[in-house]
């Protein structure tokens, strides 16, 4: 089974130095991941974007929108941050034939204590497993983007 991995920043590729306000996205972190729980399928990551997901525009999700919809591949796995998961995940919702499960972190994949292995493995599940269509794989559970939202004060996703 081939899943392709596009990348768009986010949290789980974030670098953080003295303060939390003061970081930078690094470079993708899904093929370290991927590597380390020693994945037996095929899979390949291309990296689209490299920022901060409240710092994404129309413009962004287009460049995201175009590139799942060439893809070839019919199983696609983005990474992304939070904040702005779901809008995204609504954009791709007219992609027709192929599952797309977006997934990201709420602590970035360099530190120690992450959400970021459990939830990409997560994804990873769901994208070989789920029927065509757009889901947000977070916290362990599958979310449709049209009823669901992340509740900051609870840093969580839910169902509305």
């Amino acid at each position: 089974m081939n899943v392709k991995v596009f990348t768009t920043g986010g949290t789980i590729d974030k670098i953080y130095f003295d303060a939390k306000d003061d970081y930078q996205v690094g470079e993708p972190e899904i093929g370290s991941l991927l590597a380390e729980a020693n994945v037996t399928f095929d899979y390949s990551v291309e990296s689209l974007l490299r920022k901060d997901s409240l710092e994404m525009n129309e413009t962004d999700r287009k460049l995201v929108y175009d590139a799942v919809a060439a893809e070839s591949c019919a199983r696609i796995l983005i990474t992304h941050g939070t904040d702005t998961m779901i809008e995204t995940a609504k954009s791709l919702l007219g992609i027709p034939d192929k599952t797309i499960v977006l997934t990201g972190s709420m602590q970035p994949a360099r530190l120690r204590v992450s959400d970021a292995f459990f939830n990409v493995g997560c994804a990873v599940a769901a994208v070989q497993l789920l029927s065509p269509g757009v889901y947000v794989v977070m916290n362990g559970q599958v979310f449709d983007p049209r009823t669901s939202r992340k509740n900051v004060a609870k840093n969580c996703f839910e169902r509305l």
